[in-house]
C-alpha cells in the first residue's frame, strides 16, 4: 500500500492534508536552497554519476572472465553491456508515470481552488470540520473515489495489456501506455467539468495498467540473470523519483496566484508520459518476445548485442525451447490455472496483496501530523513528503546494489522484521500519548523520536516489499503464461490499492492506534509466508525457474517430472528453500 509519498504500487493519499503550505520567510532558505541545489545539478555531474553506476556494475558482471555466473543452473556467456544498461534505464522510466500520479493526486485534491471548481460540497464540509481528533479526520468517499478510480481502470487495462504484450511485444505495450497517459494528462489539465476529469483519470489508469504490465517483464527479459534484480528494480526507483518530483511540483504550483496551479500539476504528467513514449520508440524488443513472435534471426542478433558476445547458442536454444512450449498454449488464462503453475499463481496473487497490507499508508498518511508537532507548522506536509521521499529514493538504491548478492529472500525477511518492529513502536508511542481519544500534545523530542522510526520503517519498505513486490512476480513465470501472470500481479495490486484507499480513514477512526498493530500483524504473516514458501530466485535464468519450484520442499509436489523441459547443465541444483 502506497501513499502519495510512497512507491511500490501506490494509492493517492485519501486523507486530505495541506500540500501547499505557506513557506515562512525565516525558514525558507535551508530547505529551498537544498532542493534548488538538488534540482540544478550540472549535467556533467549527473552523467558522471550514471557512468560510475555502470562501471561499478559492469565490473562486477565481468568478474570471472566475462561469464555471467548464475550460481544456480546454467552459466550463459556474456556481460552487462552499455547497450543493455541504457536500454533498461529508458524502459524503467515507465515507472515515472505511475510515481508521478501517486505523488500529484494528493496535492491537487488538497488545493482549495481545485475543490471549489469541481467538488464545492467537499470543500464546504471540510471547512466546517473543526474536530481535533487526530484519528477521525473528515473523509469524503466521493473525493477518494475520484482519485482511486485510476486504479480500477488500471486493473481492467492490465488484462488487455497481456494480449497486446504477447502479440506485439513489450515495447509497443509501453508505447501504448505512454500515449494513453499523455492524452489523459491533457484532458485533466484542460478540464472544465467533472466528466473531463473522470475521462482523463480513466485514460491515466489505462496508461498505468499497460506500463506496469509490460515494463517489469521487459526488464527481466533483457537483463542477464546475474543482474536481473538490480536492473528490474530500476522500475521501482523511477516510481520513487516520480513521487518525489511530484511532491516538489505540488509545492510550487500551489503557490501560483489565480487558482490555476492544479492545472499545471495535472498537465505536467505529460512530461513522464512523453519520456516513456519517445523512449519506447527507440527500444529494441527482447529476444524472448522476438522468438515468441517468429523473428528468430532478429532474436539472435539482439541476444548477441545485449550479451556482448557471439557465444549465445546455449541461451538462444533455451529460449527457443521455451517458445516452442509456449506456442502449444493457446489460452494462457485457462492454462495458468493448471496444477503445475500453482506456485507461480499463488505468488502473483499473494505478493501484491501483501504489499498492500504492509501498513505503509498508515505510516505515510499519519506523518504530516507528527511533523507539525516538531515545529515546522504549516510546512509539515511538504517536509514529510520531501523527507520520506528522499528516504524512499535512497533506500531503493540499497535494494538495487544488494538484491543480486544477498538475494530476494534476505531482503524480504530483513525488511519485514524491520517494519514489524517500527510499526509496533510507532503504534505504542501513539497509543501512549493519543490513547483512544485522539487528542494530545507532543513534545518536539517525543515527536522526533516517532519520526525517526517512521523513516526507518520507510527505508525497510523501500528496499524490500516496495521493489521486490514488482520484481519477483515478473521473473517467476514461464514464457507461455508470463504476460497473463504479470497482468494478475498488476490487477491484484490495483484492486487492493483501491480498496485500502477507500477504507483507510474509516479503519483509522474506528481502530485508532490499533490499526498500527493490525498491519504489523499482517507483516508478521507475510514474513512467515516468505520464509516458508518463497524459494530464492536470484541469479536463475528465467527459463530455468521451474527447477527452483521443483526443488522446493512444498511446491515440488505440484510439478511432475514430465513438466520439466529444461536441463540443469552442470552441478546438482539445490536452491534455497
Amino acid at each position: 500500500m502506497i501513499s502519495r509519498s510512497m512507491s511500490a504500487c501506490g494509492s493517492p493519499n485519501p486523507k486530505r492534508v495541506a500540500l501547499h503550505p505557506i513557506w515562512k520567510p525565516d525558514r525558507s532558505h535551508s530547505i529551498k536552497d537544498l532542493l534548488a541545489s538538488f534540482l540544478t545539478l550540472p549535467s556533467p555531474f549527473l552523467f558522471g554519476l550514471l557512468s560510475f553506476c555502470y562501471r561499478s556494475v559492469s565490473q562486477g558482471a565481468m568478474a570471472g572472465g566475462g561469464v555471467v555466473n548464475t550460481g544456480k543452473g546454467k552459466e550463459y556467456p556474456g556481460q552487462l553491456t552499455l547497450f543493455v544498461f541504457l536500454t533498461c534505464i529508458v524502459a524503467a522510466t515507465g515507472g515515472l508515470i505511475f510515481g508521478y500520479d501517486i505523488g500529484i493526486s494528493g496535492g491537487v485534491t488538497s488545493m482549495d481552488s481545485f475543490l471549489k471548481k469541481f467538488f464545492p460540497e467537499v470543500l464546504a464540509k471540510e471547512k466546517a470540520d473543526k474536530s481535533t481528533n487526530q484519528y477521525c479526520k473528515f473523509d469524503s468517499q466521493l473525493l477518494t473515489s475520484f482519485t482511486s478510480s485510476l486504479y480500477l481502470a488500471a486493473l481492467i487495462a492490465s488484462f488487455f495489456a497481456s494480449s497486446v504484450t504477447r502479440a506485439f511485444g513489450r515495447k509497443w505495450s509501453m508505447l501504448g501506455g505512454g500515449l494513453t497517459f499523455l492524452v489523459g494528462s491533457a484532458l485533466n489539465g484542460a478540464a472544465v467539468n467533472v466528466l473531463m476529469l473522470i475521462l482523463g483519470r480513466i485514460l491515466l489508469g489505462i496508461g498505468v495498467g499497460f506500463a506496469n504490465q509490460s515494463v517489469p517483464l521487459y526488464l527481466s527479459e533483457m537483463a542477464p540473470a546475474r543482474l536481473r534484480g538490480m536492473l528490474n528494480i530500476g522500475f521501482q526507483l523511477m516510481i520513487t523519483v516520480g513521487i518525489f518530483a511530484a511532491n516538489l511540483i505540488n509545492y510550487g504550483t500551489a503557490k501560483i496566484k489565480g487558482g490555476w496551479g492544479w492545472r499545471v500539476s495535472l498537465a505536467l504528467a505529460a512530461v513522464p508520459a512523453c519520456i516513456i513514449s519517445l523512449g519506447a520508440l527507440f527500444l529494441p524488443d527482447t529476444p524472448n518476445s522476438l522468438i515468441e513472435r517468429g523473428h528468430s534471426e532478429e532474436a539472435k542478433q539482439m541476444l548477441r548485442r545485449i550479451r556482448g558476445t557471439d557465444d549465445i547458442d546455449e541461451e538462444y536454444n533455451d529460449l527457443v525451447a521455451a517458445s516452442q512450449e509456449s506456442k502449444v498454449v493457446k489460452h494462457p488464462w485457462s492454462n495458468i490455472m493448471k496444477r503445475k503453475y500453482r506456485p507461480q499463481l499463488t505468488m502473483t496473487i499473494l505478493i501484491p496483496f501483501f504489499q498492500q497490507v504492509t501498513g505503509i499508508n498508515v505510516i505515510m498518511f499519519y506523518a504530516p501530523v507528527l511533523f507539525k508537532t516538531i515545529g515546522f507548522g504549516s510546512e509539515a506536509s511538504l517536509m514529510s513528503a520531501v523527507i520520506s521521499g528522499l528516504v524512499n529514493v535512497f533506500a531503493t538504491f540499497v535494494s538495487i546494489f544488494t538484491v543480486d548478492k544477498l538475494g530476494r529472500r534476505k531482503l524480504f525477511l530483513q525488511g519485514g522484521i524491520q517494519m514489524i518492529i517500527c510499526q509496533i513502536i510507532v503504534g505504542t508511542l501513539i497509543a501512549i500519548k493519543f490513547g483512544t481519544s485522539g487528542e494530545a500534545t507532543l513534545s518536539k523530542a517525543y515527536a522526533a523520536f516517532v519520526v525517526l522510526f517512521i523513516c526507518v520503517y520507510v527505508a525497510g519498505f523501500a528496499w524490500s516489499w516496495g521493489p521486490l513486490g514488482w520484481l519477483v512476480p515478473s521473473e517467476i513465470f514461464p514464457l507461455e503464461i508470463r504476460s497473463a501472470g504479470q497482468s494478475i500481479n498488476v490487477s491484484v495490486n490495483m484492486l487492493f490499492t483501491f480498496g485500502i484507499a477507500q477504507a483507510f480513514l474509516s479503519m483509522l477512526c474506528h481502530m485508532k492506534f490499533g490499526l498500527f498493530y493490525f498491519f504489523a500483524g499482517w507483516v508478521v504473516v507475510m514474513t512467515i509466508f516468505i520464509a516458508l514458501f518463497l524459494p530464492e530466485t536470484k541469479n536463475v535464468p528465467i527459463e530455468e525457474m521451474i527447477l527452483v519450484w521443483k526443488a522446493h520442499w512444498f511446491w515440488g509436489k505440484f510439478i511432475a517430472d514430465d513438466d520439466i523441459h529444461v536441463e540443469m547443465g552442470g552441478a546438482e541444483f539445490k536452491p534455497s528453500v
